[in-house]
């Protein structure tokens, strides 16, 4: 995979930006649209600039009435509420998928101890290996996303982890599951709530502590790694008998 090193680049900052309102913060009626235009006529080139945009600057321009101009500012200033987890995953720290930034935030809880950890500390996170934990630790060590960080702290948005994100005591606490392929009676994210709630841990990677593999139909190159490691691996009935139990 390729990575533009330009921090100025479109495809890296009007991407984020798109990403941003209709991935993790999900903004109702803000939308790839408009993040285009805004970015074309340079209101908005980050998401600090997105914060900072006022109802009047909206106004301006064609389109925009009083009542849309606030809705669309009420609408991105309740997007601070998003949660630390959903926070993480839209600054496109590399690496840093949905369930990898479910579990920083778990771990570390506030961002300024997930900031100054190390390497080795970061692998200590639930399914994080060392090439990942080294990309992460340097991604946070870097002035420019420091000060991103910093500044979108300043503005508001949540770099703590709340209580819906802190991990659960429950039967299944202290187990680690990956699932992978298509489940037919649940969708990965609601399998993955329904673990999480019996106090499971929910990883993307396999590893040797991954108590087992729920394995859908086309389940890819995990669960050919789950059995050359000699994880016990679950399909959908096993999953259901193991939620009643």
């Amino acid at each position: 995979m390729h990575r533009c090193p330009n921090r100025a680049c479109p495809s890296r900052g009007l991407e984020t930006l798109i990403n941003w309102v209709q991935g993790p913060a999900d903004i109702d009626g803000v939308g790839e649209q408009l993040m285009r235009r805004l970015w074309e006529l340079g209101l908005v080139r980050s998401l600090p600039d997105l914060y900072r945009l006022t109802k009047e600057q909206l106004l301006d321009l064609d389109g925009f009435a009083e009542k849309s101009a606030s809705n669309a500012i009420e609408a991105i200033e309740g997007s601070k509420k998003t949660p630390f987890s959903r926070v993480l995953l839209g600054l496109n720290i590399p690496d840093v998928g949905w369930v990898t930034a479910q579990n920083v935030a778990r771990h570390f809880g506030l961002v300024d101890r997930l900031a100054e950890a190390t390497p080795e500390e970061v692998a200590e996170v639930e399914g994080i290996g060392p090439e990942r934990a080294e990309a992460i630790a340097e991604w946070f060590s870097d002035k420019e996303n420091r000060k991103l960080v910093d500044e979108l702290k300043d503005l508001g948005l949540r770099f703590e982890a709340g209580p819906e994100e802190r991990p659960v005591e429950g039967p299944l606490t202290g187990q680690t599951y990956v699932i992978t392929g298509t489940l037919e009676s649940y969708s990965r994210d609601e399998a993955r709530k329904a673990l999480e709630a019996l106090g499971a841990k929910v990883s993307d990677s396999v590893s040797k502590k991954t108590t087992g593999v729920i394995a859908g139909e086309s389940p890819g190159s995990k669960l050919a790694k789950a059995e050359k490691a000699g994880v016990p691996v679950l399909d959908e009935a096993a999953l259901k008998k193991l939620l009643r139990s």
